[in-house]
């Protein structure tokens, strides 16, 4: 390894800990180690296949910004653990193992308030409504001001930074002072997992149980993180169905719909899809003018009408994002007295904008493509192997790998778990294929300036 790219990792991982905290930086981002890279690729390396899996979910994105800021010629950020074992073991064992990096205390029973704190500024006052968010705003108010429960589940997905989390703890915050009698207990699914864990660990199973199952209203986050853990499952689905019995208000938020949920057993597939699902779509460019314009007036800060603009224009990826993007050009504005200008914020704001300017979702791929070829979307993560399916299968396949920065086996788990090799075969045939067949060139062509567009 040169010592350039050494010198790239190191100032990579300063911005990290500055940008994060030190405690997610000991947590999750110090164990990562640069184990080289080659061909537009850069490895990371980390202990475990859970932190892998945790840092792809939650740091990815930023990993990326930031390796192409330092490293123009970095397309791509590689995420492995040092033991690589099978994705599918998924036992108990595994399970337990996984627990390692997560600072989980090896003294004392299972906490008495498990709640993860409510952020004040996510109320539904705060929400800006716009056709994307519309019906799962609708959902989460009427749940937070029903007497009873409307419907059972409230499923809310979506992708990263759209307002889930948002929803959830408006949900809790006009419960919690308008029932302030109700019990109500807010967590992410990898939380809930640590809990029963631990609580096999103690031999304090009934404890857990009752805590659970005691609640007015249980609101899990990010309900995907247990996808393939199997005894976390089965509690969860035990624990969901008592409280669906006793009439116990459920929300539940997640990255996809319940039906499209890889590693989930049908049966909680089926549960999940009970009451009320709500989908956050993508931002438009008014809702995004919208929010900016919100927190412009909520920072108390003069911002001209054409950065707002330009912003909402340029940052389509997600909510999270935008308004980071807003804190950090205000911030810079502020410490070296610069005006907000146009010039200000692509200055300051290049690395975001260069990001945004050629990020398309695997998501939006597989979407297209199954739109252009007439097949169901769910085709794309099924075993099927008909050529109907499998030929326009590896096109997304292959459109991912050209109009992403995700990795080999990054893009081959949204496509129903597959094998990286498999995502190379599917490259390679479509290279094939191109070179081979003018009509089938045009197809491939048509569609990459259709997501390009």
């Amino acid at each position: 390894m040169n010592d350039k790219l050494a010198t790239q990792w190191a100032r990579i991982r300063a911005r990290l800990r500055s940008e994060y905290g030190e405690t997610a930086y000991k947590s999750w981002l110090k164990p990562l180690t640069l184990d080289g890279a080659a061909d537009g690729t850069v490895r990371l390396r980390v202990p475990t296949r859970f932190m892998r899996n945790w840092i792809e979910s939650q740091y990815a994105n930023r990993l990326s910004t930031l390796w192409a800021s330092e490293n123009p010629s970095i397309t791509t950020v590689e995420i492995d653990h040092v033991g690589n074992r099978p994705a599918n073991a998924q036992d108990m064992a595994v399970e337990v193992a996984d627990l390692a990096p997560a600072n989980i205390q090896e003294e004392g029973s299972l906490s008495l308030d498990i709640s993860a704190p409510l952020d004040d500024r996510f109320t539904f006052e705060r929400f800006v409504v716009g056709k994307p968010n519309e019906l799962a705003f609708a959902a989460a108010r009427r749940v937070a001001e029903a007497e009873a429960v409307p419907f059972n589940p409230l499923f809310l997905y979506g992708g990263v930074g759209l307002g889930k989390t948002h929803l959830m703890h408006a949900i809790a915050w006009h419960i919690s002072q308008n029932h302030p009698q109700k019990k109500i207990i807010y967590l992410s699914a990898e939380k809930f997992m640590y809990q029963f864990i631990r609580a096999l660990r103690y031999k304090d199973t009934m404890a857990f149980k009752e805590q659970f199952r005691s609640v007015d209203i249980l609101m899990i986050d990010d309900v995907q993180f247990i996808a393939g853990k199997d005894n976390t499952q089965e509690e969860f689905f035990h624990t969901f169905n008592a409280l669906v019995d006793q009439n116990r208000q459920v929300i539940i938020s997640a990255d996809k719909s319940p039906a499209e949920l890889d590693g989930i057993e049908d049966r909680m597939k089926s549960r999940l899809g009970w009451g009320l699902v709500a989908e956050i779509h993508s931002t438009t460019y008014e809702l995004r003018l919208g929010i900016l314009q919100s927190k412009a007036e909520q920072m108390g800060t003069e911002i001209p009408s054409k950065v707002l603009e330009f912003l909402a224009h340029k940052i389509t990826s997600n909510v999270r994002e935008l308004e980071g993007a807003l804190n950090r050009l205000v911030a810079y504005a502020s410490l070296v007295g610069r005006d907000i200008t146009l010039e200000t914020a692509q200055d300051v704001l290049h690395d975001l904008l260069r990001a945004n300017d050629r990020r398309i979702t695997i998501e939006e791929i597989q979407k297209r493509v199954a739109e252009h070829y007439n097949i169901k979307l769910s085709e794309m993560h099924s075993a099927r192997r008909s050529r109907a399916i499998a030929r326009p299968r590896q096109v997304a396949m292959y459109l991912a790998k050209q109009l992403t920065t995700r990795s080999l086996p990054e893009i081959g788990r949204k496509f129903g778990g597959r094998d990286h090799t498999t995502v190379m075969h599917a490259v390679r045939k479509i290279d094939e294929l191109r070179s081979t067949d003018a009509g089938f060139a045009e197809d491939v062509e048509l569609l990459r300036r259709m997501l390009e567009g």
